[in-house]
């Protein structure tokens, strides 16, 4: 019992500390929890800890004293602020509507799949709704036999088929190697399940019955990037014309095993029409995305630049050659991997699952509640009703539609929301998918929910409350600054010029030098200007003539801002750095026309940029020291050491 008390103790001082005012502005007041939050986005390491944490006591002090001064003057009903939060809340706040555990859950999962390919094969019976109960229990005993010779160890699939179909016709495909993604979920789920060997009981979609048996397994086979040649095949093509079409790509790879260039050919003979003209190059892709025939060629090239031979898919002949290959990192944490994964969760069907978890824990936070004043038949029948007119004002006008539907912790709905919200899915007809009311009425309830707690995220969610606290705050923090210090300093020229007189001495050149910066596309544009002005061409003709692939600058600059990393004295006039290869692809050199010591002095002009800074620092002095006249600050040092040892 003592140590249960001692450790409740504990979490109550915790809490109070986190609750407790770190600073205090005038009559306004910082929390240690909100300085935290602030803090540890920004913290660094650091080997004097206290001195950081003070440090930044202080800037975020003068941050709050500036935001005040801008509430004061009201800049948070200034219309381009108010429109930049209303469009920053939509854009951030459907990132807290999901069940982010969930999600997580779903990436892990779905990276391990991605590190293994299943060679699967399928079979499937159509079960189309509304057929005869007679023809359902056909369907279902095919599928049935089907399991169960599966079962029995029979690899004979045709005959399989053959037995099966006495009761309904059975379907059977194999579908080759698929990997995470290449099928829908409840399916992947299915695949994943299962060890070589064995095969699925009988799963019934929509429109069909489906079993899956798993050949064998691999390790993921990564990604390939190719380029292809086709030779479409129609559908009513004869032998003859297939033969023809034969002919055709074996004289094509002809060309190109006598060295034509892929790119061009493919350019001129692919019968691919999204890639002919890209050289036949496909977007990178991972097993599963291509039919099975396809891929098992591709993944016999084994080295960069390797061409097949023309070989026949359902879709026609195919020259393919390998551009790359990457396999999947050897650490599933990889950042890459993580990222790949999530983004294709993101748009994937698996978050239904999440998001219907969600919408049930927001229906329990919001206190959603049915009222059962109206019974449910009146409200699937007059949303028959409300669809023989379909506009939204014609809701208000049935028997059920001033009457409370739905209420929650604070607030409630009338059955004219309900009302509307059928007008408006029936009406999208990319959204609706021809549910029945019953169907919709479900989907409302969870659709009220979300759409209450979004309206007052704030209320349920801290992140996203301090979040939007803190853009909101940004905002007028830059309004504030361009008005009382940014615009300010850049007008007063009569300021700027006293202040470059008053301090003239600190504006000295280090060493520097004139020169010419160009930036080229690639190294060997960048050589052959290089020689150009070698040979006392005109730089501006040069540039002018060549203004696809060149960019010129010419100025003084400080040695210590140009990139010469190879040269370890001052540059003599006349002469060039190395040229520097960049990681794009582009190349960049500068050639020195006059070279200065340090010590010069800099003119107004030259040091403008230096002095507009210093004069911006000069003015927000001023100003942070009236701001803390008006609200004297204070800060609770007994909290900092508690801070400290965070």
């Amino acid at each position: 019992m003592k140590k249960f008390y001692l450790i409740f103790s504990f979490v109550l001082i915790v809490t109070g500390c986190y609750s407790q005012t770190l600073i205090t502005y005038g009559t306004h007041t910082v929390s240690v929890d909100e300085f935290l939050r602030a803090y540890n986005k920004n913290k660094t390491p650091v080997s004097d800890k206290e001195k950081e944490l003070k440090d930044y006591i202080n800037l975020y002090t003068n941050f709050k004293l500036k935001v005040q001064a801008a509430t004061e003057l009201r800049f948070d009903t200034l219309s381009q602020i108010r429109t930049d939060i209303e469009n920053f809340r939509n854009q951030v706040q459907e990132n807290y509507m999901s069940d982010e555990k969930g999600k997580e859950l779903l990436i892990e999962e779905a990276v391990n799949r991605s590190y293994k390919d299943l060679h699967i094969i399928h079979f499937s019976v159509p079960s189309i709704p509304g057929n005869t109960p007679s023809d359902t229990l056909k369907a279902y005993q095919a599928i049935k036999t089907t399991y169960e010779e599966l079962n029995k160890g029979s690899k004979d699939y045709r005959n399989i088929v053959q037995m099966a179909s006495v009761s309904a016709a059975v379907k059977y495909n194999d579908v080759g190697f698929l990997t995470a993604f290449s099928l829908p979920y409840q399916f992947e789920n299915i695949i994943y399940s299962l060890k070589p060997g064995e095969s699925s009981k009988p799963y019934r979609t929509k429109n069909a019955w489906h079993v899956f048996k798993l050949l064998e397994e691999r390790k993921s086979t990564g990604k390939w990037k190719i380029a292809q040649i086709l030779f479409s095949i129609p559908p009513t093509a004869t032998e003859e014309n297939k033969m023809a079409i034969k002919k055709r790509a074996d004289s094509v790879y002809n060309l190109l095993a006598n060295g034509s260039e892929f790119f061009s050919i493919a350019k001129n003979f692919s019968e691919d029409k999204l890639t002919y003209l890209n050289g036949g190059e496909l977007p990178e892709f991972s097993t599963g995305k291509y039919d099975y025939a396809f891929e098992k060629e591709v993944m016999q090239l084994k080295a960069d630049g390797n061409i097949s031979k023309p070989f026949q898919t359902p879709f026609g002949y195919h020259i393919v050659k390998r551009l790359g290959h990457t396999p999947l990192p050897l650490d599933k944490k990889d950042p890459v991997i993580q990222f790949d994964i999530k983004q294709k969760v993101l748009k994937d069907s698996r978050l239904d699952a999440a998001k219907q978890k969600f919408s049930k824990d927001v229906a329990v936070k919001v206190g959603l509640k049915k009222t059962n004043i109206i019974k449910e038949t009146d409200l699937l029948r007059y949303a028959d009703s409300v669809m023989k007119n379909p506009v939204i004002e014609n809701a208000m006008r049935f028997p059920i539609s001033n009457k409370k539907l739905i209420t929650f912790n604070n607030g409630s709905l009338n059955a004219s929301d309900w009302l509307k919200f059928v007008v408006e899915y029936k009406g999208n007809f990319d959204q609706y998918k021809d549910e029945s009311n019953k169907e919709l009425l479900d989907k409302y309830y969870s659709y009220a929910a979300n759409n209450y707690y979004k309206d007052r995220l704030e209320n349920y969610n801290d992140d996203f409350k301090y979040q939007m606290k803190e853009f909101k705050e940004g905002n007028m923090l830059f309004e504030i600054m361009e008005r009382n210090v940014w615009g300010l300093a850049n007008t007063d020229s009569a300021g700027m010029r006293k202040h470059y007189r008053d301090n003239k001495a600190k504006y000295i050149w280090p060493a520097s030098a004139e020169v010419l910066i160009f930036n080229t596309t690639n190294e060997k544009t960048g050589l052959e200007i290089m020689e150009a002005l070698k040979n006392n061409k005109p730089w501006r003709h040069i540039a002018e003539i060549n203004n696809t692939s060149v960019q010129a600058d010419s100025g003084r600059y400080e040695l210590a801002q140009l990139a010469l990393n190879n040269i370890s004295a001052i540059p003599l006039p006349g002469t060039f750095s190395p040229l520097i290869k960049n990681g794009d692809g582009t190349a960049s050199f500068i050639k020195f026309i006059k070279t200065y010591p340090a010590g010069g002095q800099r003119n107004f002009e030259d040091a403008k940029g230096l002095v507009i800074n210093d004069y911006q620092n000069v003015l927000e002095e001023k100003w942070l020291l009236a701001l803390r006249n008006k609200y004297p600050v204070k800060v609770n040092e007994s909290l900092i050491k508690g801070l400290i040892r965070k």
